[in-house]
């Protein structure tokens, strides 16, 4: 028996395989599907099964592509209703893998279809659920992604999330280990744990959600408190979901184009494409393509390529770190960003030979910009996500979230100069970017962020832990 959770960092997701005695299934795969076909080729394996928990909204599934290479069957729970060949399961039906079991729990709340499975082996004990977006470590899915206005609202999915869980999963052993499809990091819950792997027993314990004696109201409310919007490629990723998509080789083969400077150019103003630069902070800072906007390969890429861009359709022009083209056209799909067109070949040395115009971001280090602050009231806007900023701030600071940027265009001042941060630096040069893209540019970077603003000892707010916001 194997069981192996194939987790990818940058999108705080589980993947996961299983195998016994030649059959092997496959659950919530990524949209590149190589790996796993690879993998089971190794074990002298067939992959049989393709189980989806839900239909996801935070990146697009491999469930398509892997079951076109492999003529494994693709496997959702009740409710679910799909544009390609799949199978809709019922209630606690049984697939084999091996000699190994599935049982398919429905547990409907964060979306109607939801489902968790849970693997018993030869002799039916129970080892593990998979749980999706039901059960995470230390928290669960957000109950408002599939509300549909007149019929259902979020604290109707929350309820119901509220009987799933205490009717198909609380009355499951304590030792059960509990696999999600997300750790800390993800949209699609709010106080996900940092470990990937837990027991059911505790979860039990500590999981604010599953106190034995909590009521369907308090559940209700504590579930639903605080909830940011969801981001705006979500419905995106779940229509790819459920309706099928282009195989990322063909996507990366597009996208992959070398341009020169000058068909770069032509192509930006002839499409349209956003000129998206992946390198590093620092290097964006240097030197840049007037209005490209920033977003970090090396950062939480995908997720905030999917929060501040939005629109899957969207062409994009890329200017990355050299060797790096083919891995951010394959980011990018993973979230459901298709239409890149190229990248920019030589990146921006072959820009500045080309003697092409460059824009720079101001910036500021701490040990300049904490005299300035005490001598002067300045403009400060502090990018980071709402509970950061109750946790901890600068006492004059504005919270003005990155995640909420548009919300907050009207309050940056025109006239002089107004200062910008977030943790680190990849937050804030994110927001100047998007800000110097629409004709703001009196902005200046504070270096080092809120880490460089503690270090330097300056003035901030009393601190409140995290967990009693």
């Amino acid at each position: 028996m194997i069981i192996e959770q194939i987790y990818t960092g940058c999108l705080s997701q589980g993947a996961y395989y299983i195998e016994s005695n030649g059959e092997a299934a496959i659950i919530d795969p990524l949209r590149e599907v190589a790996s796993y076909i690879e993998k089971a080729k190794t074990n002298k394996a067939t992959i049989k099964y393709i189980f989806e928990t839900h239909f996801h909204a935070d990146f697009v599934s491999g469930h398509v592509t892997l079951a076109k290479e492999t003529g494994a069957t693709i496997v959702y729970g009740p409710l679910a209703k799909t544009g390609f060949d799949s199978l809709i399961a019922k209630d606690q039906q049984e697939f084999k893998i091996g000699e190994l079991t599935l049982t398919v729990l429905h547990t409907p709340g964060h979306t109607m279809e939801s489902t968790t499975y849970l693997l018993s082996d030869v002799s039916k004990k129970d080892i593990a659920i998979f749980s999706g977006d039901t059960l995470f470590l230390g928290d669960v899915g957000r109950p408002d992604l599939a509300q549909k206005a007149a019929d259902m609202t979020q604290e109707d999915l929350a309820g119901i999330l509220y009987d799933s869980l205490r009717k198909k999963i609380m009355p499951l052993a304590d030792d059960l280990l509990v696999y999600p499809a997300h750790g800390a990091g993800s949209a699609c819950g709010k106080n996900l744990s940092k470990e990937t792997v837990g027991t059911l027993g505790d979860q039990k314990r500590t999981n604010y959600a599953l106190r034995a004696d909590m009521t369907k109201a308090e559940f209700t409310k504590e579930v639903t408190d605080g909830l940011l919007p969801p981001p705006q490629y979500f419905p995106l990723n779940v229509k790819m979901n459920k309706e099928g998509y282009e195989d990322i080789e063909s996507v990366i083969e597009s996208g992959t184009r070398p341009l020169s400077p000058e068909a770069f150019e032509i192509a930006a103003n002839e499409t349209g494409a956003i000129v998206l630069d992946v390198r590093h902070q620092d290097d964006f800072t240097k030197g840049h393509i007037p209005q490209s906007i920033f977003i970090g390969i090396d950062g939480g890429f995908a997720p905030w390529v999917g929060a501040m861009i939005g629109n899957v359709d969207q062409a994009i022009l890329l200017v990355t770190p050299d060797g790096r083209e083919e891995e951010t056209v394959t980011r990018l799909a993973r979230v459901g960003f298709d239409n890149t067109l190229g990248y920019l070949k030589g990146g921006m040395n072959s820009w500045k030979k080309a003697a092409k115009t460059l824009d720079t971001v101001e910036g500021i280090e701490v040990a300049n910009f904490k005299p300035l602050a005490e001598k002067e009231q300045l403009n400060i806007f502090d990018v980071r996500k709402p509970g950061e900023y109750l946790s901890e701030h600068l006492i004059d600071a504005n919270n003005t979230p990155l995640d909420f940027l548009n919300n907050h265009m009207s309050e940056f001042p025109t006239e002089g100069h107004f200062y910008l941060h977030c943790a680190g630096g990849y937050r804030s040069m994110i927001a100047a970017s998007i800000l110097k893209s629409r004709g703001i540019h009196n902005l200046i970077d504070v270096r080092g962020g809120f880490t460089a603003i503690k270090k330097g000892k300056m003035k901030v707010s009393d601190y409140v832990c995290p967990s009693t916001i």
